[in-house]
């Protein structure tokens, strides 16, 4: 099964809502909830990532009997440092950001923490891409 979510640029609102449609499909087909938690947290705080410093972005989920593989691609400024952006407490976020609550530099290293496989490519002025899988056995 192949599921894709559009992500807006500076919509805190809708943020999330990829992640609850995610966690809502894992339930129906009794995923154990140990790794629907992972693959949520994963997913929101990569959503989070999106919302808060690209353009725009895509989320798309695949699921098969063996993983739950997902794909976050974003237009945007790019990571400059992604040796940096992995270290818990670094940010890149903007003041209003962090005065919504978010933007204290835990979700890059969240997301590796939550997942079985990870990459993270970035070019500058262009956007990034992570890539990233939660095994079901």
């Amino acid at each position: 099964m192949i599921y894709s979510f559009d992500i807006e640029s500076g919509n805190f609102t809708g943020a999330g809502h990829a992640s609850s449609s995610v966690k809502k499909i894992l339930k129906q087909l009794n995923v154990d909830n140990s790794i629907i938690k992972r693959v949520v947290v994963a997913l929101f705080e990569a959503e989070i990532n999106v919302v808060a410093h690209a353009d725009h972005g895509n989320i798309k989920i695949i699921l098969d009997n063996q993983e739950i593989r997902m794909i976050v691609k974003d237009k945007g400024p790019g990571i400059p440092d992604i040796g940096m952006a992995m270290k818990e407490g670094y940010s890149t976020a903007s003041q209003k950001v962090r005065e919504m609550g978010f933007g204290a530099g835990m979700g890059l290293p969240n997301i590796k923490r939550n997942t079985d496989e990870f990459n993270i490519e970035s070019i500058v002025g262009e956007g990034t891409c992570l890539e990233m899988a939660v095994y079901l056995n």
